[in-house]
């Protein structure tokens, strides 16, 4: 019942976020894009403590699709990670799916960019505890097109559950279970295709 409360309040809060995002660029001339991306994430709860030396990187794939103008733009961004927390621990993911406002001045044909937002994050471990979690997310990055409609794009962000973990059905020598009663946080570094219409 709480969790259905919680996806709920996620979903209408990610929606009103775009909503409003969605707004702010209306009068402006904004251009709708696709951004499809793959990266790693890094540090916090991961599996990989650090962007660099790190032999447990996993991928991290997913897409962006919104709008951006001059100066401001939205997004609503999925994405996906399996082992998240390492391969020396239980079969792990998390998917994320937030929704932000993207703000920064378009030079020519490069547009660098910050990011807020908030939305869903969900995490698996050994598919048997399964939590949703509201969280929120920043970052940055920068947007390069080559001609109108194909560019490249590549960021960093982090991510943070509003909510402790508080892992369910885990075996009591589950190295996962040491991240209960924290929040969820890590990094990701990613590139991506921007496709614009």
């Amino acid at each position: 019942m709480a969790t259905n409360v919680t996806r709920r309040k996620v979903f209408l809060i990610s929606l009103l976020t775009t909503l409003f995002a969605a707004g702010a660029v209306s009068n402006a001339r904004a251009e709708g894009f696709v951004s499809p991306f793959i990266g790693y994430n890094f540090g916090g709860d991961t599996g990989c403590p650090t962007v660099t030396n790190c032999d447990d990187k996993h991928a991290n794939y997913g897409v962006s699709l919104g709008a951006i103008g001059s100066i401001v733009g939205f997004e609503l961004e999925f994405a996906h990670t399996s082992d998240f927390f390492g391969q020396s621990t239980e079969s792990s993911s998390v998917f994320t799916l937030m929704s932000n406002l993207m703000i920064g001045p378009k030079i020519a044909a490069v547009q660098p960019y910050v990011v807020a937002g908030l939305g869903l994050i969900r995490t698996s471990v050994a598919d048997s505890s399964d939590q949703n979690q509201f969280g929120w997310d920043v970052g940055g990055g920068i947007i390069g097109m080559f001609n109108k409609h194909i560019g490249i794009r590549g960021d960093i962000r982090y991510y943070r559950s509003f909510q402790i973990l508080d892992f369910v059905n885990l075996p009591p020598d589950s190295p996962v279970l040491g991240l209960a009663g924290n929040k969820l946080d890590f990094g990701r570094a990613a590139i991506a295709a921007m496709f614009k219409f």
